[in-house]
């Protein structure tokens, strides 16, 4: 074996450390890391000259910007077709480890990125680099990290980022693919799928430089947006059917890990509580306004579907190198990815939007309102006669 196959080898089997055991046993030496990090982009770099002038900007070369997060499901503000140069985007997660409400009853513990389920949207343009700082306060017991999809390298930056309680950490990435992806904490073992179903997940969208299109060269664009996050929560129950309730995050880890065994849910989810997105909290939009939602899932299979409208434009898959699907009525969300779905409203009144797998939407919690206002109108929908007696 050559030197550089010997490399790649003991990268693979820390890999395989990482997934069954903990990222601390898996971690390449930092210097190597950063080594291996190093080498690889310059190898790419250097044998890809590619037409677009915008991928070879380096870091050192463009404008550092902060992007302030805000909790789903609301979106950061952004711009829909990139402005000059790409740009460093500065941005911040804390990890909140908390107790919640799921619903009258039942809580759970969570961990939770800047305090939210999901953790919230990062935007940015394919070429932009997003540099993050994670931070995991002394106040936790657990120790994180985290997993972006849209990052390449690494284990989505998990190697780089493995926190404990009182440390943060500090890494840059560049965002070379489009599409909405899916980001979690993935500390290793079985501490990965046990913090994803303590909601610890989010998303990040990276729009194309000339913003999004439909195909053919036309410009989609919208006029608001909003990220659903959904998520699946594992209560455990006691004899008698009763929620059990737990006074720390650790007091609950061994009897949430027997019930995700049988990979059935207690409660199914959109942004944290069943409710979270109805009532006074739904989502708002008004006649003749494009939306775009961004819906993601980091564990399990979801059907997005608005009743009483479609996915104009839908990427299911979430790459907007793709050409996006039309007039959907239901679309497809694969567990550990999320999509983007653009829908022009064209009549006022409440409108559901589930999961539509409708025993999750309605008995587990996977569902969540749009108020829109506007003007009826009559020709789209109608009641041509009121109920009567039969026959009459």
């Amino acid at each position: 074996m050559t030197e550089s196959t010997n490399v790649v080898v003991e990268v693979n089997e820390n890999r395989r450390n990482f997934l069954s055991g903990s990222v601390g046993a898996g971690i390449v030496g930092a210097g190597l890391a950063a080594g291996l990090l190093a080498n690889n982009a310059s190898a790419a770099s250097s044998s890809s000259k590619k037409s677009d002038r915008m991928a070879n900007y380096t870091a050192d070369q463009l404008e550092r910007v902060t992007q302030t997060l805000v909790a789903p499901p609301f979106v950061p503000k952004h711009d829909q077709v990139a402005q000059g140069k790409p740009k460093v985007v500065v941005v911040k997660l804390s990890v909140e480890e908390k107790e919640v409400v799921l619903e009258n009853g039942a809580h759970a513990w969570v961990s939770a990125f800047n305090g939210s389920v999901p953790g919230p949207l990062i935007v940015c343009h394919q070429h932009d680099y997003i540099e993050l700082t994670l931070s995991n306060p002394s106040t936790n017991m657990l120790s994180h990290n985290i997993d972006l999809h849209a990052a390449t390298g690494a284990l989505g930056g998990g190697e780089l980022t493995l926190v404990g309680p009182g440390q943060e950490v500090t890494f840059r990435f560049k965002a070379t693919k489009t599409g909405t992806f899916v980001y979690h904490c993935a500390p290793g073992g079985v501490m990965i799928p046990w913090h994803v179903a303590m909601g610890m997940a989010g998303a990040i969208m990276v729009l194309p430089r000339d913003g999004l299109s439909d195909g053919q060269g036309n410009a989609i664009t919208y006029d608001r947006a909003y990220y659903v996050g959904e998520a699946e929560f594992y209560v455990p129950q006691d004899a008698s059917g009763k929620f059990k309730r737990y006074d720390t995050v650790m007091g609950s880890m061994s009897d949430v890990l027997e019930a995700m065994k049988a990979q059935n849910p207690s409660h199914i989810v959109f942004n944290g509580s069943v409710g979270a997105l109805t009532g006074k909290n739904s989502m708002t939009a008004s006649v003749g306004e494009s939306v775009l939602f961004i819906h993601s899932q980091a564990n399990r299979d979801t059907r997005p579907h608005i009743i009483g409208g479609h996915g104009d434009y839908v990427w299911a898959a979430g790459s907007f190198a793709d050409a996006p699907q039309k007039d959907l009525e239901t679309w497809m969300v694969a567990g550990g990815s999320a999509c983007a779905v653009v829908y022009h409203f064209r009549q006022p009144g409440l409108y559901a939007y589930v999961n539509h797998n409708l025993i999750e939407a309605i008995m587990k919690g996977a569902a969540a309102h749009i108020k829109v206002d506007g003007v009826w109108n009559d020709d789209l929908m109608t009641q041509v006669r009121n109920p009567t007696a039969i026959g009459s």
